[in-house]
């Protein structure tokens, strides 16, 4: 199971890349390959601000629907367009172009609650 090292993760199999200021927004392999094939990401606008643990966004599969949740606190500065047209992008590559939003980070504290990536292989038995 791939789980990079440079990511942080959330207990709902979210996954985050600080770079600055922003942080990058995904869901993990694990998370991906437990779903199934993606058919179809909902994504907030550009602008939207969420808090920590709230639901900003779905996700649906052929097996089910889930909720996105923002592993940390911020405002929305850009979405994926591409998985408008091309959900599947997460199934094929959860880690580099299925990215599904990047926050401009409200508190970098909110950072310290998220798992590394030992801690999450161990959540998923992995």
């Amino acid at each position: 199971m791939n789980c990079p090292e440079d990511l942080k993760y959330t207990k709902d199999h979210e996954w985050i890349r600080v770079e600055g200021d922003t942080g990058v927004v995904g869901i993990t392999e694990y998370a991906q390959g437990e779903l199934g094939d993606v058919v179809f990401v909902e994504l907030p606008a550009a602008g939207k601000t969420v808090k920590r643990h709230e639901t900003f966004g779905t996700i649906e599969a052929v097996k089910a629907v889930s909720d996105l949740f923002a592993p940390v606190g911020g405002t929305v500065l850009e979405v994926n367009k591409d998985l408008a047209s091309t959900p599947e992008i997460v199934n094929k590559d959860p880690y580099g172009k299925g990215w599904m939003i990047k926050l401009k980070i409200a508190n970098k504290a909110d950072l310290a609650e998220l798992l590394d990536a030992a801690a999450y292989r161990a959540q998923i038995g992995k």
